[in-house]
């Protein structure tokens, strides 16, 4: 057999993901296939498709892989999974992670998928109640703080509404700021900093995530203390994050894909929760904003990074 045909041979995976390139994430996901005996290069081949956060790059994406269709597909946003499950109703769909699948139609239920998807889901919306509490707890001082996320997907508005209920327990104000550009990042943050007490919490988005760079960078340069949804925040020089741990979830999409190619159906797959959630504390960030970081708080952490 010539290298060409081998090559034809093996199953082909294709990873569609609205961040750039991470190598950690990358090597969390071929962990998972080769836990169900799959190396990329050897007997399978993954073709990952980095910064499909737009609506052109994702069509253009779709319109490859529909020229030449992957054995499974890997997707991370509700866009790209819509758009997925139109053009290509019978090619397996492993989706990681996303809000609130069956309310979004992606699947009948998280027990009995019934259709092409299955994957994992974002934490509850109720983790938003979580998010004020530990932002207070590390920032005492907070009066105002803004709720940021791309409005246009609705899986990352849905934790607002608990921590407007958690916000009532507090004397603070916070609103939902509503971005789409990375103008609209700039001016959310530095008009939240024209007042002292701002604050800012950033829930798990691949579009805040394209984006993380420049929300770190503005939140330090304003002084506004933030708590994130992605530890990657907290890695790179955010305040703190809390969530589920991306790099396992990341992980149990390979198992799952691996699972697929030995001929299980994601119709029969369960759409896994979350089960484990991290805390992360950047005390360089805590420093440079002026905070000291309660002893109990970092009892609590699952990682503190100084």
């Amino acid at each position: 057999m010539r290298a060409s045909e081998a090559q034809q041979s093996v199953p082909h995976i294709a990873v569609l993901l609205p961040w750039v390139q991470d190598r950690a994430l990358n090597a969390a996901f071929e962990q998972g296939l080769a836990a169900r005996g799959w190396i990329d290069g050897r007997n399978v081949r993954v073709d990952y498709r980095f910064a499909i956060n737009s609506t052109d790059k994702t069509k253009a994406a779709i319109g490859e892989l529909v020229a030449r269709p992957p054995d499974a597909v890997v997707a991370a946003t509700s866009a790209t999974v819509a758009a997925l499950q139109k053009a290509m109703p019978t090619v397996p769909i492993v989706f990681v992670p996303l809000y609130e699948p069956v309310a979004q139609g992606f699947v009948q239920s998280l027990a009995h998928p019934g259709g092409n998807a299955t994957g994992l889901t974002m934490p509850p919306a109720t983790i938003g109640g979580k998010w004020l509490e530990l932002l207070l707890e590390m920032a005492p001082a907070l009066a105002r703080i803004a709720y940021m996320c791309n409005t246009s997907n609705p899986g990352p508005v849905e934790p607002y509404a608990a921590v407007e209920a958690a916000a009532r327990n507090y004397a603070v104000e916070v609103v939902l700021a509503s971005v789409h550009s990375a103008t609209d990042i700039e001016t959310v943050i530095t008009t939240l900093a024209k007042r002292s007490g701002g604050g800012l919490i950033v829930p798990p988005d691949g579009y805040l995530l394209k984006h993380n760079e420049l929300i770190i960078e503005l939140a330090a340069r304003e002084k506004l203390p933030a708590i994130y949804g992605f530890a990657v925040f907290a890695e790179r020089g955010g305040l703190a994050a809390y969530g589920a741990k991306l790099s396992e979830q990341v992980r149990q999409s390979g198992v799952y894909v691996g699972r697929i190619l030995r001929g299980e159906k994601p119709a029969d797959l369960p759409v896994e929760q979350p089960s484990r959630y991290e805390l992360v504390i950047n005390l360089t960030a805590a420093k440079a904003l002026g905070l000291t970081i309660p002893q109990s708080l970092l009892l609590e952490a699952d990682r503190v990074i100084e």
